[in-house]
C-alpha cells in the first residue's frame, strides 16, 4: 500500500521503463503487404494509402531486397488484375503463369529465403468483386471453396511458403490442406483468416486492387453473408478452431484496432501463432490525421502498433512495418 508501494518508481526515466517494460517490437513480428500490378517500371501510389504503393515485378525485386535488408523476414502478396481477365469464376486466379505466380517467383528469385504468403481470395479476379461465385443472387460456397483449394496449390507450385485464404467460405481451410497434402506440398503452410469480419476499414484496400463488389442487380452488395458479424465475439472462436482442426497453421484476426478483444480471445484460445491485420482504413486514418496535423504520425504508429503486441500478436501484418523498423533500427 502507499506509501510503501509508490508504482512512479518504475516509471521514473527511460532507463528504467525500458528495463521493466513488458512488450518489445522487432522487425521479426512483421509480415509486410506488398501490392503487384502489371507493367514494368510501375511504382504506382494509392491515392487513398499515401507513401504505399503497387509495384511491378521488376520494381518489386527492389523493394524485397531492401525489406530483408532492414530485417523484414516475410511477405504478404496482392495482386491487381486487369477487367479483362476478371469473370464470375476467378479463371485467371488459376493461370499457372498469372501474376501472382509470377509475384512469388519474382520475390523468391530476389531474396530466396523471405517468406512469402500469398492471398487466397477470389475477389481480385471476380467480376464482381466477391470473394466466391456468385449465382443466382448469392455466394455459393462449396464451389468456392473447391476454387479457392485449386488456387492455393498454383500458388504452393509456383514456390509460396504460406497459402493465406482471407475469404470466409466455410470449409476452405481443409480442402485447401487435402489437396496441398494430395500433391506433395506437405510443407506448404496455411495462414487462414479465421476470424475477418465485415468491416468499412477495408476501403483503401479494395481501391489498391480495385476489387469492391459492384453494384448489379443479382449481385450481393456487400459481403456480410459471409464475412463476420462485428457484434459477435463468440463466434470468432467458434471459427479460429475450426479452422485450426482443418489443418491452419497461423490463424489471423482482421481489422485490428477495432478488435483487440477478439485478438485476446484467440490468444487465449489456441496454441497455434496468431496474426493480426492493420487494414487499409486505420492506416489510412493516421495518414490523414497526421497530415493535417491533429497527431504525431510516428507515435500514434509506434502506439498503435505495440497495441497489437501488447494484446497478443505473434505477428502483425502491417503497412507501416517497414517505416516502424527504419525507427527501431534507429
Amino acid at each position: 500500500m502507499f506509501p510503501l508501494r509508490r508504482n512512479r518508481r518504475l516509471r521514473t526515466n527511460a532507463a528504467i521503463r525500458s528495463l521493466v517494460r513488458e512488450n518489445y517490437i522487432t522487425p521479426n513480428d512483421f509480415l509486410v503487404p506488398l501490392f503487384v500490378v502489371e507493367g514494368k517500371g510501375v511504382k504506382d501510389e494509392i491515392p487513398s494509402m499515401p507513401n504505399y504503393f503497387r509495384y511491378s515485378l521488376d520494381l518489386l525485386e527492389n523493394e524485397v531486397k531492401e525489406l530483408w535488408s532492414l530485417g523484414l523476414k516475410a511477405v504478404l502478396l496482392f495482386v491487381k488484375v486487369p477487367d479483362s481477365l476478371k469473370d464470375n469464376k476467378g479463371t485467371e486466379a488459376l493461370n499457372p503463369d498469372g501474376l501472382m505466380q509470377r509475384a512469388i517467383k519474382t520475390v523468391k528469385n530476389a531474396c530466396p529465403d523471405m517468406i512469402v504468403m500469398t492471398d487466397v481470395a477470389l475477389d481480385p479476379y471476380s467480376s464482381v468483386g466477391h470473394d466466391g461465385i456468385v449465382q443466382n443472387g448469392m455466394i455459393i460456397n462449396d464451389e468456392s471453396a473447391e476454387v479457392l483449394a485449386k488456387m492455393a496449390l498454383t500458388h504452393a507450385q509456383a514456390g509460396s511458403d504460406f497459402v493465406a485464404p482471407s475469404d470466409m467460405n466455410d470449409g476452405r481451410t481443409l480442402q485447401m490442406r487435402q489437396l496441398l497434402e494430395q500433391e506433395g506440398f506437405k510443407n506448404t503452410g496455411i495462414m487462414a483468416y479465421t476470424a475477418k469480419y465485415a468491416s468499412s476499414f477495408y476501403g483503401p484496400f479494395r481501391d489498391a486492387l480495385d476489387s469492391a463488389p459492384v453494384d448489379l442487380v443479382d449481385v450481393p452488395k456487400d459481403k456480410k453473408t459471409y464475412q463476420m458479424d462485428f457484434g459477435n465475439r463468440i463466434e470468432a472462436v467458434r471459427e479460429t478452431l475450426i479452422d485450426i482442426e482443418e489443418g491452419a497453421d497461423i490463424v489471423m484476426v482482421k481489422p485490428g484496432l477495432s478488435y483487440l478483444d477478439i485478438l485476446r480471445d484467440i490468444k487465449n484460445e489456441v496454441d497455434v501463432p496468431v496474426a493480426v491485420y492493420q487494414v487499409s482504413g486505420e492506416y489510412a486514418m493516421i495518414k490523414a490525421a497526421a497530415e493535417k496535423g491533429w497527431l504525431n504520425h510516428d507515435q500514434v504508429m509506434l502506439e498503435t502498433t505495440m497495441a497489437f503486441k501488447r494484446a497478443g500478436a505473434d505477428i502483425i501484418t502491417s503497412y507501416f512495418a517497414k517505416d516502424v523498423v527504419k525507427i527501431l533500427n534507429g
